[in-house]
């Protein structure tokens, strides 16, 4: 997989007005498992079904060896959402799926803990990420797949700037049973407001 230089070293935080996006540290262990374990209800409805073992310790040490290999292949960047004001976790954002060449795009994902939910954590920091996306990145296109009756998802996607462009038929497994999505994309002249150059 083609990285661009910027893979090769480490990602400074990202900071918008309500949120710090930062890599995972494995001493983020306990803070991502409580927060997780308490939203479990809020969060199964919208993710792939959770495995029996989700939240210990051992599968948490293998999600952060895949998401420090997944950014050093370039593939992805895994961040933690944390509030500015209490300096607490409050989620989690990617940017997975990084094409460049002819695509020059990415796939966005994010989940947010139940209590942090509806303060505009989230849509600050898909701003943040997508900002980053296209600036440092170079990207052209991000995109995002949203469960039709996820309202809060989509409300967050459309002040964020994506717009919808269609309906995936059975496109992810989310919870056990195959969903339709829509699918959102912002591309980087919505993001600059003009026309980019080759």
């Amino acid at each position: 997989m083609f990285a661009l230089p910027f893979f090769r070293r480490d990602l400074p935080a990202l900071k918008g007005e309500k949120v710090i996006l930062r890599f995972p540290l494995a001493s983020d262990y306990r803070e991502w498992a409580a927060l997780r374990g308490e939203s479990r209800a809020f969060l199964e409805r919208w993710e792939p079904r959770w495995t029996p073992d989700e939240l210990d310790r051992t599968a948490w040490r293998h999600r952060i060896g895949r998401y420090r290999e997944d950014y050093a292949q370039g593939m992805a960047i895994a961040l933690f959402i944390v509030e500015k004001t209490s300096g607490k976790l409050a989620g989690g954002i990617t940017l997975g799926n990084i094409r460049h060449g002819v695509c020059q795009s990415a796939h966005l994902g994010y989940w947010m803990g139940e209590r942090y939910a509806g303060r505009g954590l989230m849509t600050d920091s898909v701003n943040v990420l997508v900002r980053f996306a296209f600036d440092t990145l170079k990207l052209h296109r991000v995109e995002a797949a949203c469960i039709p009756d996820n309202a809060r998802s989509i409300r967050v996607l459309e002040k964020a700037g994506f717009q919808r462009e269609g309906l995936l038929r059975s496109y992810l497994r989310i919870n056990g049973s195959w969903q339709d999505h829509y699918l959102y994309a912002r591309i980087v002249d919505d993001h600059s407001g003009a026309r980019t150059k080759d």
